[in-house]
């Protein structure tokens, strides 16, 4: 878990919903893998202390980080991947694919709710930036030259994400998303429960 998430968890900035309603604790509500998060985009000043150079220049100044060198090009590891500074839902381990580029490039987003376009008409052409919704962080950019079945290739920088796989979405309260890997891990007692 990175700095800047503890930050904001213990912040308060994380808001549960229904817990007082079903009686649960903030304990209770996490061990289930609920997540009910108002997702928040901390002060600058905090920005600058939590999060890398690099993805502070990504996310904050637009920048793009260099191909085949940076975090999550080649992951192949089962997960989904959350903006880097709210922790908002983006994309998902099993729409991800190999393009050559050399970012991690995706078919779709795991919620659009959570995805902004915006034209970006930087680099003498025009492009369709894709941010954040929550965070306002940029992401990368758009392009409709990917596989079946959408034909988009949303080509992202890794420093703009953080990776959370598959074995600690429950305790990282991404529980619900557990169903899109059920082929995917073994059946245990514990996620027996989860998934039923």
């Amino acid at each position: 878990m990175s700095s800047l998430h503890r930050m904001l968890l213990l912040a308060g900035s994380f808001a549960l919903a229904g817990a007082s309603q079903a009686g649960d604790t903030f304990a209770q509500t996490a061990a289930k893998g609920v997540r009910s998060v108002r997702y928040e985009k901390p002060a600058d000043d905090v920005l600058k202390k939590t999060l890398t150079k690099v993805q502070y220049s990504v996310t904050q100044d637009e920048d793009t980080e260099r191909p085949f060198r940076n975090e999550y090009w080649n992951n192949k590891e089962e997960g989904i991947y959350v903006d880097v500074i709210s922790g908002e839902p983006l994309f998902s381990s099993r729409d991800k694919y190999e393009s050559g580029t050399g970012w991690p490039s995706f078919t779709r987003p795991l919620e659009k709710e959570n995805i902004v376009l915006k034209k970006d008409r930087k680099l003498f052409t025009v492009r369709t930036e894709v941010r954040s919704k929550h965070a306002d962080s940029h992401l990368g950019h758009v392009f409709d030259d990917g596989p079946e079945p959408t034909n988009l290739r949303y080509c992202m920088n890794s420093a703009a994400m953080r990776f959370v796989p598959v074995a600690k979405m429950q305790e990282e309260g991404y529980g619900e998303y557990l169903s899109l890997f059920d082929s995917a891990r073994p059946e245990t007692k514990e996620t027996a429960n989860v998934s039923r």
